[in-house]
């Protein structure tokens, strides 16, 4: 699957020359003035930095989404060739961080290597448990610079729904904002009615459908769309 985007930018505390810049710079314009033309005092002028806003993501693979995981890994896959920071876990019983595995250039080279690594495969659903993993070991060190969360997951969940609310409104706390992808919600029929996505829907800010390299084009969109921090 190819995917093209630009990432999106965020503005960081550090400033670099530009002449259009929006804030003089005093320290250059008054070095400039130990020039042969400093009795003319240009103004130098600078603005903010630029750098990529990093990407977490979080893929259910137990057994109702064992037909959307290998896809969805691909584009996880892709994003971390074209995204500066890019972390990636799988769950299903419990959360894995397979971020390093999928950094190998061949993508079925790095699906080889997941398949190895992660060993909950096809099994149950504990959102909540495996989002509490996270936020407790990989909150502080993952959600500086302001990310974007990207959960992928069609919310069926055999945990407790109160545990899955609690934890996802701790994640959203802490990100810039919350994508959830759910392979079934590009039917028209599909209402999130399940206890596990009426658990999640008020911490969530875009709830899109991930059942097709379609679908993903959609995200890719999106996460252009998304503005920088100001």
């Amino acid at each position: 699957m190819a995917m093209m985007w630009q990432p999106t930018d965020v503005r960081t505390r550090r400033w670099s020359p530009s002449r259009n810049g929006t804030r003089p710079d005093l320290r250059r314009t008054l070095r400039s003035t130990t020039r042969p033309e400093g009795d003319l005092i240009p103004i130098v002028r600078r603005t903010r930095r630029k750098r990529q806003r990093p990407l977490i993501v979080i893929a259910d693979i137990s057994g109702s989404m064992e037909k959307y995981a290998d896809l969805f890994l691909v584009f996880a896959h892709a994003a971390q060739r074209r995204i500066d920071e890019v972390e990636v876990f799988t769950f299903s019983t419990r959360l894995t961080r397979i971020t390093e595995d999928l950094k190998r250039r061949s993508t079925q080279s790095a699906l080889e290597k997941v398949a190895s690594t992660v060993h909950d495969w096809s099994g149950g659903t504990k959102i909540g448990e495996a989002l509490a993993e996270w936020n407790r070991q990989w909150s502080r060190r993952l959600t500086r610079g302001g990310p974007v969360a990207l959960i992928l997951s069609d919310g069926w969940d055999c945990g407790d729904p109160a545990l899955l609310g609690r934890e996802m409104a701790r994640l959203a706390r802490t990100v810039h904002r919350v994508i959830w992808l759910n392979p079934l919600a590009g039917h028209s029929e599909y209402r999130p009615a399940t206890r596990g996505m009426q658990a999640v829907l008020p911490h969530i800010d875009h709830l899109l459908p991930a059942a097709s390299v379609v679908d993903l084009r959609g995200v890719v969109r999106l996460l252009d769309s998304m503005q920088s921090l100001r």
